[in-house]
């Protein structure tokens, strides 16, 4: 069963330019993300929660919105 998802044009830009051929389906891009995502370890699965939180930090990481080890030492007195 397909259903309809909106996107702004934007979005669907930089998803068309992550294609590997043009006869690749969004769909097809799509899945090849989800898979980025680990489903769990050695230890065993990650929760939903966790997984969401992996995400956010990467992208935290990403946009430069973390606070280094050497800073939090600093704020920490150590």
């Amino acid at each position: 069963m397909a259903t309809t998802i909106q996107l702004s044009q934007e979005t669907r830009a930089k998803l068309s330019r992550l294609k590997a051929s043009p006869r690749e389906t969004y769909e097809e891009v799509l899945n090849k993300l989800l898979a980025l995502i680990p489903e769990g370890d050695e230890e065993g699965p990650y929760t939903p929660a966790f997984r969401i939180g992996l995400l956010d930090a990467r992208l935290e990481l990403k946009e430069g919105r973390v606070v280094g080890h050497e800073r939090v030492k600093t704020r920490l007195g150590l």
